[in-house]
């Protein structure tokens, strides 16, 4: 059994850096891309980032690219592993979508007007 179904729900944090490391990205580019995909309602802090940055290493969700030797910037990709965790959020994500829509169907179509 995946771990994401183990641990129960990633936070949205951990969703929105998995989602932006499935191509390579520098905690700085992470941090900006979070904010754009969320139109700023996301706003990591460099402190949050990179301790989340640190457990998904752990976890081996996430990896560190080889750095070029003149560059202080540490890229991160996703893993097979973090795919995997990934993907069980997201079809966890919709699957509440689905049932709170069709629950909301369901409710509107029983009320009496």
């Amino acid at each position: 059994m995946p771990e994401s179904i183990e641990r129960g729900a990633l936070t949205e944090a951990v969703f929105y850096i998995l989602l932006s490391l499935h191509e390579p990205m520098h905690g700085y580019a992470i941090m900006q891309n979070i904010e754009r995909l969320t139109g700023g309602r996301v706003a990591l802090g460099p402190g949050t980032l990179y301790g989340a940055i640190n457990a998904l290493v752990q976890k081996r969700w996430i990896e560190a690219l080889s750095a070029e030797k003149d560059s202080r910037k540490k890229e991160y990709v996703i893993t097979e592993l973090g795919r995997s965790v990934f993907d069980g959020e997201l079809g966890r994500l919709k699957e509440l979508i689905r049932n709170g829509e069709r629950t909301r169907l369901e409710m509107k179509g029983t009320k009496k007007s």
